[in-house]
């Protein structure tokens, strides 16, 4: 596999989900997985798959010290340090590397991003020359291209996973680079996985696919470890918290949040708006709280990760997702699995599979005012969507996610 980041180093919804995703494959029996990472930390769970980091790959041969080699893989047997040597290639000389012959990467998203990418895809295919594997499977576009260089040097199938397409992103001002790495993508796979059926319908429709080889992947959600489900609300009984938690860009339709909120504090004062994340729209979205006169019931956090979405889940007594564009959106079945009552709009994949929360457009603000002030006034509403939304979440398990991605692998091996 093939993935860009994986917790506890996230930006977003796709290192969740591959780590979900891993998880529920291992536990199918069988299967051993080799997950490339650009840069790990260190601090990743290597329990249940093995961890290659691209930046400890050498790619030319510099003749490093047979010693320095030795204490940075810690290797034991003199033969691997010459069965190692075997297998650098040396046509990448123009490369900048390190003394140990390695790329470096910045393990994010960093404004030479494509370069990036292109450096990740000739390290992929040293790994494809050196690990033994039967299936090649690539998670966003950012690695569709390690995805073909791996199957151009093994011969084995390529699966790439869709979690997002660049008309989701881009609210359909695409970007022609991305849009082409995508369709290459694509277009070399021999089976596409898509998070939600309406990104499915993207990649049949925008990238000319051909159905026969798309299915639909829905996402799914990891059981709350005990001491998240300890985490004991720190919120002030007299007042509502209502919460947005997500990247702060047109993707997740912010200002129509902020919208709502502007018209529901028309109608109450005791509930309170936050707005936990960061993204390319932060501070137009402070401006607009200002503007609109509601500074005084709204909170910008910042961006959170682990245990503090919890704790702002936790205090929270309803989520809200309005995205424009969400192939699938794993947010709102972590907030139900806090028992949370959630909105989220029609507009967004995991509508497909929820239908204990309140769904509206996302650029109907009044119906997402209307839901906002319903749950925070309605008791016997808030307890409906606290009780059955989260039974409904506990059934979506990653590890039946995790069978159906091995009865495809099946398939596409023709092993029955």
């Amino acid at each position: 596999m093939f993935g860009w980041e994986f917790p506890p180093h996230i930006l977003g919804g796709l290192g969740t989900a591959s780590y979900g995703l891993t998880r529920g494959l291992a536990n199918q029996g069988g299967v051993d997985i080799t997950f490339c990472l650009p840069k790990p930390w260190g601090d990743e769970d290597q329990s249940f798959m093995k961890i290659v980091g691209l930046n400890t790959v050498p790619v030319v041969w510099r003749d490093p010290d047979y010693n320095l080699l030795k204490s940075r893989y810690q290797w034991m047997d003199p033969q691997d340090y010459y069965r190692f040597r075997d297998h650098i290639y040396s046509d990448f000389s123009n490369l900048y590397t390190n003394d140990l012959g390695c790329i470096e990467f910045s393990g994010r998203y960093p404004d030479n991003l494509h370069e990036e990418i292109n450096n990740y895809s000739i390290v992929a295919g040293v790994v494809a020359r050196t690990e033994e594997f039967d299936i090649i499977h690539s998670h966003d576009w950012l690695t569709y291209p390690a995805g073909i260089h791996a199957k151009q040097v093994s011969g084995k199938p390529l699966v790439i996973h869709v979690h997002a397409t660049d008309f989701d992103r881009s609210r359909g001002n695409v970007n022609p680079t991305v849009y082409a790495i995508e369709k290459d993508g694509m277009d070399n796979a021999d089976h596409i996985m898509c998070v939600s059926e309406l990104t499915r319908q993207t990649v049949i429709n925008k990238y000319h696919q051909d159905p026969r080889k798309v299915s639909t992947m829905h996402n799914a959600v990891e059981p709350l470890p005990k001491e998240i489900q300890d985490i004991v609300s720190q919120k002030k009984s007299y007042e509502k918290l209502v919460t947005f938690l997500g990247r702060i860009t047109m993707q997740k339709g912010p200002e129509y949040f902020v919208e709502a909120a502007s018209l529901v504090l028309k109608r109450t004062h005791d509930i309170r708006f936050c707005m936990a994340g960061s993204g390319d729209m932060m501070n137009a979205m402070i401006n607009m709280v200002a503007e609109r006169g509601i500074a005084d019931r709204f909170h910008f956090p910042g961006f959170m990760k682990g245990r503090q979405v919890y704790e702002c889940l936790k205090a929270s007594d309803v989520y809200i997702m309005p995205s424009v564009s969400e192939p699938f959106g794993i947010s709102p079945l972590e907030a139900m699995q806090c028992e949370v009552p959630t909105i989220i709009s029609k507009q967004s994949g995991c509508a497909e599979i929820l239908d204990k929360c309140i769904k509206v457009d996302y650029w109907d603000i009044y119906a997402m005012a209307d839901a906002i002030y319903s749950i925070c006034n309605n008791s016997s509403l808030y307890e409906y969507l606290k009780v059955e939304g989260k039974k409904e979440v506990d059934a979506i398990t990653w590890d039946k996610v995790g069978a159906r991605i091995l009865s495809r692998y099946k398939k596409l091996l023709g092993i029955k």
